[in-house]
């Protein structure tokens, strides 16, 4: 059996780094669970700092043009997070720049509404079967809004707030003491700094702090997920969808020869529809890269690949539709997305660990965070339409001066699928930030937060929980 080659390595010279700052809270990533963190610890009273990669906040909602901010009720239309994200899509509103079903439709089966969901390909968000209704679809509350418009109202509200924001500046390893994290390393054109803090929130999705500070974590991925899938999403613009859809209707079989044919060549075919005000002739693709084996997110060669051939299949439909499909002459690429869309990745190994028996407990933890509407398991889903997730899923075992706000939360690869998207994750950061802010100021750890302050302090923001006693 041949040896495997030796990998060669250097030495990296000792160096003195500057300490560009000190601070209360200091937020490593400014997706979903980064902006949270961040605008709550700062409202709680923490001095905070949100540091970036991207020159811009919202993560997959914005340069991951994942625009959809779904499951926001059960199915029978009971709202269930609130806080944060109802503000978000709020000031969206405001600003012309989100839409949703109307309060009064949400849980409706009216097959006129149904039908309309449906028709925009936007039904996996929108609509749902409800076995305790024989399995007629019902019309859930999901909002999609504009990322453009997003990532201004993000800056915002983190200023509003007083967060002190880092954009262009990527988070790479924490600084420890024993094993507690003070604070972070980062990287910038400014070259390698150094921000001291008193607790620190990992909410870069990969767990790229935690895993440094030596927090036991679960990389499992199973490739039936899709949490082990990329997906490179684009927006074509000009598209006469009224004339793309009559073509589709009278001429089925046709249509769907030509997308076999697009398949073959490369190609994207499965589109949405925009619904948002500005963009009627908008169509969204979310190209999904499944390959053969579960995604590593963590592979800079896997990443490039699978960009390259994101942005080769976006101008291979392009120029596909527009040369064979009616509706599609004028049309164009709007903009492809800046970041990959990264589903899952490595999980903290929390104080609880989330996992099936979950899904069907119905228990009210004592530490509960958030509600979560459970949508996605058929019969499960109707008997057991919610769950409440715990706080210490967003603390690491044994590592101190951390908490964990992102997709990372401490939760099997079954699980975290369904519970890893955009909302969820506005709301553990939200949970984080003020927990990381009373940790502050009660001079204890992370773990030691008194859970009665925490759910009134959510409460008070607008957080919807339940009776705890």
């Amino acid at each position: 059996m041949s040896e495997k080659p030796s990998v060669r390595t250097i030495t990296e010279q000792a160096r003195d780094i500057k300490v560009c700052r000190e601070a209360d809270v200091v937020v490593v990533g400014g997706g979903p669970g980064g902006i949270g963190s961040a605008i709550a610890a700062a409202r709680t009273g923490a001095d905070t700092v949100l540091i970036e990669r991207y020159g811009h906040l919202g993560g997959m909602a914005t340069g991951g043009l994942i625009n959809i901010l779904p499951n926001l009720s059960d199915i029978s239309g009971k709202q269930h997070i609130y806080g944060l994200n109802q503000e978000i899509i709020d000031r969206m509103e405001k600003r012309d720049a989100a839409f949703y079903p109307r309060k009064k439709d949400w849980g409706t089966a009216d097959k006129e509404l149904v039908d309309f969901y449906n028709d925009t390909g936007l039904n996996l968000f929108y609509v749902r079967k409800d076995p305790n209704m024989g399995g007629k679809e019902r019309v859930m509350y999901t909002a999609v809004v504009d990322p453009e418009v997003l990532k201004d109202e993000l800056n915002d509200m983190v200023q509003e707030a007083g967060v002190d924001l880092w954009l262009h500046s990527w988070g790479t390893r924490p600084i420890m003491e024993g094993n507690t994290v003070k604070g972070v390393y980062f990287e910038s054109k400014s070259g390698r700094q150094a921000i001291l803090g008193k607790v620190v929130i990992d909410s870069t999705g990969d767990g790229d702090i935690f895993v440094e500070a030596g927090a036991e974590f679960d990389g499992e991925l199973n490739n039936k997920y899709r949490t082990a899938w990329m997906a490179s999403t684009f927006w074509m613009t000009d598209v006469n969808i009224k004339k793309a859809d009559d073509f589709k209707a009278s001429q089925p079989e046709k249509f769907a020869e030509l997308m076999q044919e697009l398949l073959k060549l490369g190609g994207y075919p499965h589109y949405l529809k925009g619904i948002l005000g500005n963009q009627r002739n908008v169509l969204w693709y979310h190209s999904f890269q499944i390959q053969p084996e579960a995604s590593d997110g963590k592979d800079v060669r896997e990443l490039t690949r699978v960009d390259v051939r994101g942005r080769k299949r976006a101008v291979t439909t392009y120029e596909f539709m527009k040369k064979n499909i009616p509706g599609f002459e004028n049309c164009y690429i709007m903009q492809t997305a800046p970041q990959l869309g990264i589903q899952g990745g490595r999980r903290v190994i929390g104080e609880y660990i989330l996992d099936d028996k979950d899904m069907v407990s119905d228990e009210v933890h004592e530490d509960t965070i958030v509600v979560l509407a459970n949508n996605d398991n058929g019969e499960i889903s109707a008997r057991h339409p919610s769950i409440c997730i715990p706080y210490r899923c967003l603390v690491p075992k044994e590592v101190d001066g951390l908490l964990v706000a992102c997709r990372a939360f401490s939760s099997t690869d079954s699980v975290n699928m369904y519970f890893n998207i955009i909302p969820p994750c506005i709301a553990y950061g939200q949970a984080a930030g003020t927990a990381a802010a009373l940790a502050i100021d009660a001079g204890v750890q992370p773990r030691k937060v008194d859970y009665k302050a925490l759910h009134k302090n959510l409460v008070k923001q607008g957080v919807n929980l339940p009776d705890t006693k």
